[in-house]
């Protein structure tokens, strides 16, 4: 794995918000997938991180993206973490799979991935949390493998067109996303050559 993306180690991400500005509005869930290999050295999904975040002091909340993502700020069971405690629950489990791989750090893949990414490096700059994984600008993105691979952008859609089932009802939870696209990812990229000899 340290070989195959120049010591990268690709962590699926996603985020579930208070909106679309990350400068303003608040981070409420984060589910990172690292991708691992199997016995015949395939691309895999790895074991789901996850957390719920209590929104950080300042930030906003739009009601209309609770209706959307359908989260309850106030259930009883959300168990959310302050966004240091949150961010430092997720980084750990991700940092432990890039040391595992022997690779230098971790490369996040999303969906429209860098939605995800300036959520997150918004909340590493307002936490100033020391030991982010992520590399702070690249990513892969899964919207343009889908789009390559499928001639689909849309999530669901590229779902589909991969032979994957979607169920619209689990979709905007975070740990739902993220481990729905890691499928997506390892598709895509076990079907394309390897670039390394043998």
């Amino acid at each position: 794995m340290a070989r195959r993306f120049r010591g990268f180690l690709p962590v699926v991400v996603d985020v579930e918000t208070g909106g679309f500005d990350w400068n303003r509005h608040a981070l409420l869930e984060m589910a990172a997938v690292p991708i691992e290999l199997d016995e015949q050295g395939l691309f895999v999904p790895g074991q789901t991180a996850s957390a719920h975040f209590i929104p950080a002091p300042g930030t906003e909340i739009d009601p209309k993206s609770l209706e959307i993502t359908g989260i309850d700020l106030d259930h009883p069971f959300r168990l959310a973490k302050p966004e240091r405690d949150a961010l430092g629950h997720v980084f750990n489990q991700v940092r432990a799979a890039v040391r595992r791989h022997g690779c230098q750090r971790a490369i996040l893949v999303g969906h429209n991935a860098h939605f995800d990414l300036n959520f997150v490096n918004a909340a590493v700059a307002r936490t100033g949390h020391k030991r982010n994984p992520f590399h702070p600008f690249s990513v892969f993105d899964t919207v343009t493998l889908s789009g390559i691979a499928y001639g689909q952008t849309v999530l669901a859609r590229a779902m589909h067109a991969a032979g994957f089932d979607w169920n619209a009802e689990d979709a905007h939870s975070a740990v739902y996303d993220a481990e729905q696209t890691a499928r997506l990812f390892c598709r895509i990229a076990n079907a394309w050559p390897s670039p390394l000899p043998g």
